[in-house]
């Protein structure tokens, strides 16, 4: 380490590059949003030099960043609560102090959310030329999310240089993608074994999104509101032609604890004994992911999940688009949409027959042909 700075290879020359430093990002969005910035952490981290430091809301933000590299520090606010009574905001506030002049990347673009983030950056005193957010830049139509992000990723705050701090070529770049723990994989295993389900093939099936786990799910059930809600008829008959297609595969409906009766509901409508349901949380999602051979979803969080994996999976979408928010696998494994604009604009459009032959195109399991509504 050479003092005040450090050594770096550039087109097989070494060149004195400027210290290394530490990234903040501030996000405040759901899990899949979380998922997908993890390509922008890689690259902040290849950037600078150091691990990021991640400011974010809820129990998902903490726990999806176990056990990546590219992750120094985690801190998740709650919602709705004034910040300045949150405990989270002392140790923030000094964290921002203590990275100066680390670069800050605001990615927030909720209009309720990103007045709340200016407020803490002013509180804590942070240097506004530190700062680049990703509401500076208009949106390009159709971008995706993740492309977005990383052109984010890509500018320098004017407090920097950015000479001094060049950017990898993309395709250097890792992500979306989460990590699992040993400890995780243990777990698993033994839950397997005790369940009787180790050594089989697993289809996960993901049916629920954030609104059939809310305090609000029997309401938005009851006047049909929810786009990406599928109806039990629907979902049984998939998994019947999933189930003759791989007869020895198990087919596990996951969700959280909340949605449990509800996919008791879609189990039950099959009549197979080789569908079951379990309730997990995120961690045990990942863990269980990691080794199935196909994941099947709505348009969600655990989608994302999926494919940073790099599972095979294929997603029902409601209202929004597939070419903007499509899950990114790390690795290429493949990812298909069935549903979403520009073809329908609530998941319940779409047919069994739709979705069961994007799965078989997926897998590569017999089934009729995919028709002209599978993305």
């Amino acid at each position: 380490m050479a003092s005040g700075g450090f050594k770096q290879v550039v087109g097989g020359a070494a060149t004195a590059a400027a210290a290394p430093v530490t990234p903040t990002v501030f996000f405040f969005c759901r899990l899949g949003d979380m998922v997908m910035v993890t390509r922008m952490l890689n690259l902040l981290h290849r950037r600078y030099g150091r691990p990021c430091q991640v400011i974010g809301t809820g129990s998902w933000t903490p726990t999806t960043y176990f056990g990546n590299p590219d992750v120094a520090s985690v801190w998740a606010f709650h919602r709705h609560l004034p910040f300045l009574l949150d405990s989270a905001w002392r140790p923030v506030r000094r964290a921002l102090k203590d990275s100066a002049p680390g670069p800050i990347y605001i990615c927030e673009r909720h209009y309720r959310q990103l007045p709340r983030i200016r407020r803490m950056l002013r509180l804590a005193g942070v240097d506004p030329a530190r700062c680049v957010f990703l509401t500076d830049q208009p949106v390009i139509e159709g971008q995706h999310l993740v492309d977005r992000m990383v052109a984010l990723g890509y500018r320098t705050p004017a407090a920097l240089r950015e000479v001094d701090y060049p950017a990898p070529p993309q395709d250097a770049l890792n992500g979306p993608r989460l990590y699992v723990l040993d400890a995780e994989r243990r777990e698993r295993d033994r839950m397997l074994r005790e369940r009787g389900w180790a050594g089989r093939e697993l289809i996960l099936v993901q049916p629920g999104n954030h609104r059939s786990m809310g305090p609000r799910r029997e309401r938005w059930r009851r006047l049909n509101t929810d786009d990406k809600w599928w109806p039990v008829e629907r979902w049984s008959e998939l998994l019947r032609r999933i189930h003759a297609a791989r007869p020895g595969a198990l087919l596990v409906l996951r969700g959280s604890q909340e949605e449990v009766p509800m996919l008791g509901e879609i189990r039950d409508a099959t009549g197979l004994a080789d569908v079951v349901t379990i309730g997990t949380t995120l961690r045990e999602l990942y863990a269980l992911c990691e080794i199935a051979s196909s994941v099947v979803s709505v348009d969600t969080g655990p989608a994302h999940a999926t494919a940073a994996l790099s599972v095979p999976l294929v997603v029902l979408y409601g209202a929004e688009a597939p070419a903007s928010w499509l899950p990114r696998s790390p690795d290429g494994s493949p990812v298909l949409s069935v549903g979403g604009p520009p073809v329908s604009s609530r998941a319940d459009a779409v047919s069994v027959d739709t979705f069961f032959s994007t799965w078989c195109r997926l897998t590569g399991a017999g089934g009729p042909a995919a028709s002209s509504g599978a993305a």
